[in-house]
């Protein structure tokens, strides 16, 4: 079973392949779909001056940038250096989620700021049946390709295409808004406009502000969940038949994935080379876990000692 566990989380060289060649797809087809969609959408802009579906707009300028941060990180973290980056640069991916998201929720600020300078000069909608169908027909489009953008992203599990998922989520429901706020104050109420305006402001911090707090809990070394060290220490204990006890299983965040630290107790009496090999297979496939970046396992042969590391504050 403890085989069985092992493959499941593992796969194979041509797998990973054509899984990293699907990645950089997605990235390419996201950043083409919000060039394309944002000139359509600065064209809406201009003739509907609309606050609503400029704010949309606006945030689809931030796409650009971030969509612009997300490539050179991904680029970035496919070039390793392993003499100015022993370990790699997997914490680049939290690090550029993190200044992904933190320019996304800044539109929400300005949003705001423009609202209430449109709600205290009570300014009044353009009214053009031609100008009308052409937002509408323009906005709808956006936002289907949006939506399945959203669809096609959300297949992938590598952190910074779930980024655009989300952004392209986000682009959904802040374009729907938009649109509708449009509609309904040229036909209705001047102060739906800024009011849609503010829902999308208050839609963007909300948002981006959550995903700036998971992304740094990943970085400050938050320990893995108790079913995740259940599964590390269940496949610890029947790696070989002669360990003794199990003394430390730590896993904890570093980045996108975990490192893990393992204590085991082995027979005094034992070989240093077979000691040597079992400590070495042992974080070999810890590190086939794709949740897992590096492993760390000590050998002992007593489990009665103090902790062998100082507890950081």
């Amino acid at each position: 079973m403890v085989s069985s566990l092992s493959a499941a989380f593992f796969m194979p060289q041509d797998e990973m392949q054509q899984l990293a060649k699907s990645e950089r797809m997605a990235i390419y087809l996201s950043n083409i779909a919000n060039i394309v969609l944002f000139a359509a959408k600065l064209y809406v802009s201009i003739q509907s001056r609309s606050l609503a579906v400029i704010a949309s707009t606006l945030d689809s300028l931030l796409d650009l940038l971030s969509g612009f941060i997300l490539w050179f990180t991904a680029h970035a973290m496919r070039n390793p250096n392993q003499y100015r980056y022993p370990i790699g640069k997997n914490r680049m991916q939290p690090v550029g989620i993190i200044v992904f998201a933190s320019v996304m929720a800044t539109l929400g600020l300005q949003i705001l700021l423009e609202s209430g300078r449109q709600f205290m000069a009570k300014t009044q909608p353009e009214r053009d049946p031609e100008k009308e169908k052409w937002m509408i027909g323009i906005m709808v489009s956006v936002t289907i390709v949006k939506f399945m953008l959203v669809v096609y992203c959300r297949r992938f599990k590598n952190d910074i295409i779930r980024a655009y998922a989300q952004d392209h989520f986000f682009d959904v429901i802040t374009n729907s808004i938009g649109l509708a706020a449009a509609i309904l104050a040229i036909r209705y109420y001047w102060w739906i406009d800024p009011t849609g305006a503010v829902m999308i402001a208050l839609y963007t911090m909300k948002t981006w502000t959550k995903i700036v707090i998971e992304n740094v809990w990943a970085l400050i070394g938050r320990t893995a969940p108790p079913e995740f060290l259940a599964k590390l220490t269940y496949l610890i204990w029947n790696h070989h038949e002669d360990i003794k006890h199990i003394d430390t299983v730590r896993a904890y965040t570093f980045g996108s994935n975990y490192f893990v630290e393992v204590d085991i107790v082995l027979p005094q009496d034992m070989l240093l080379n077979k000691a040597h090999d079992i400590g070495e297979s042992l974080q070999e496939k810890l590190e086939q876990l794709p949740e897992i970046e590096r492993a760390f396992v000590h050998i002992d042969f007593e489990y009665s000692h103090r902790p062998e590391h100082k507890i950081g504050v």
